[in-house]
């Protein structure tokens, strides 16, 4: 992907997406490092792609190409590298904490934080809600979860954002940032084994220590993922659900006048716009064809979930962000067996999130420059920079 190939695509995402779901179902692209990959676009090959065994997670599976973030191997033995049946055997290891009853416990909680954030919030007439909000409330409650001291989840995010968003005039900051996360993970796990405490964190070092059920690379690559997916996903799910309805507002008053509205407005953003715009990365354990274009054992494949939400022959009107739809299928949380394990966690953040501050900003309003706000650079995902809101006029 040249640099005027990616300038485009972070412009108009979903009119590049279009224009190669359109022309066919599976495009060689070269990534902005120079790898080359295949890359699905159309809503019922990504969604077979999904749950495809042909596909692996596995990076021994990669006759080369992109392979994604370059781990040490006490990060890289994760969920989003692996296969039945080690998928299978950790997933089940925390699985249980994010049951959507489970996770309904927390609402009181980031209730409580949600209001305690806006209340600082509320001194000032404009606030950006990412860096006052959403990312705060995210990390407050992966912190409860896990049983972690805010500072810990504040370093990662810093070190994350390193990773997903590299900046362009210093090439080795993600390796920095690697190194870092994987010294800090490395004394957290010390810490908890000095003083476990009831959380989650505390479980998962049980289940390598007491029951052996997790090796020591596996352990500290399951709490990298934890945190980082933890929040990740919900402070961008707030901020993209946020924009959506800002940017509409007669929508807006619908959400803050029906409740009931706000799933309806969570799953359109997920479909609409995605944060994740691709899949995590797969290699082709075969060789394998897609109408008449060939994808070669070894290649490897990404998937556009940006692109297959909004396919016409799936969704009438793609294009359009509506609340009330009486279809619309959408992987903006996956699907098959690496369905994200967070889902009930973001999707309970973020309707707390939104209800909390429609309840008590009524007059919200967008506070950016006319072509603002500001996305993140980055291939892999449609995050905000910022996203600055007027609280009062």
């Amino acid at each position: 992907m040249t640099t005027a190939a990616m300038d485009a695509l972070l412009a108009d995402p979903h009119g590049f997406y279009a224009t190669l779901r359109e022309s066919g179902p599976a495009h060689q692209v070269t990534l902005p490092d120079g790898s080359p990959i295949w890359l699905l676009t159309r809503y019922e090959d990504v969604r077979a792609a999904l749950a495809d065994p042909r596909l692996s997670l596995d990076k021994r599976n990669s006759s080369g190409g992109w392979a994604g973030f370059s781990l040490p191997p006490r990060l890289d033995a994760n969920l989003l590298n692996m296969d039945a049946p080690d998928h299978t055997r950790i997933r089940r290891l925390v699985a249980p904490a994010f049951t959507p009853r489970r996770v309904e416990a927390l609402r009181p909680s980031i209730e409580r934080t949600a209001n305690d954030l806006l209340d600082r919030l509320a001194a000032d007439a404009e606030a950006d809600l990412l860096t006052g909000y959403a990312t705060p409330l995210s990390i407050a409650t992966i912190c409860e979860l896990l049983g972690l001291p805010d500072a810990d989840a504040d370093r990662m995010r810093a070190w994350t954002n390193t990773l997903m968003s590299p900046p362009p005039d210093d090439p080795k900051a993600p390796a920095r940032a690697v190194m870092a996360i994987e010294g800090f993970l490395v004394d957290l796990i010390r810490r908890k084994r000095a003083e476990p405490t009831d959380d989650l964190l505390t479980a998962m070092i049980t289940a390598h220590d007491a029951d052996d059920r997790l090796s020591e690379e596996e352990l500290t690559s399951l709490a990298f993922l934890t945190i980082f997916a933890g929040y990740e996903n919900s402070i961008n799910l707030i901020g993209n659900c946020v924009l959506a309805l800002l940017r509409r507002p007669q929508l807006l008053d619908d959400v803050r006048e029906d409740a009931g509205l706000r799933r309806a407005a969570i799953d359109e953003t997920l479909r609409h716009e995605p944060a994740a715009q691709l899949s995590i990365r797969r290699f082709a354990r075969e060789d394998l064809t897609y109408d008449s274009v060939a994808i070669p054992k070894g290649a490897t494949v990404l998937l556009s979930l940006a692109a297959a939400n909004r396919d016409p022959s799936v969704v009438e009107d793609p294009d359009e962000f509506r609340l009330r739809r009486p279809s619309a299928p959408h992987l903006g949380l996956g699907h098959g067996p690496h369905h994200c394990l967070g889902a009930a966690l973001a999707i309970l953040e973020t309707d707390v999130a939104v209800g909390e501050l429609l309840r008590r900003f009524p007059r919200l309003t967008l506070a950016e420059a006319p072509d603002g706000p500001a996305w993140r650079r980055s291939f892999r995902s449609r995050s905000l920079a910022t996203l600055r809101v007027a609280l009062k006029h």
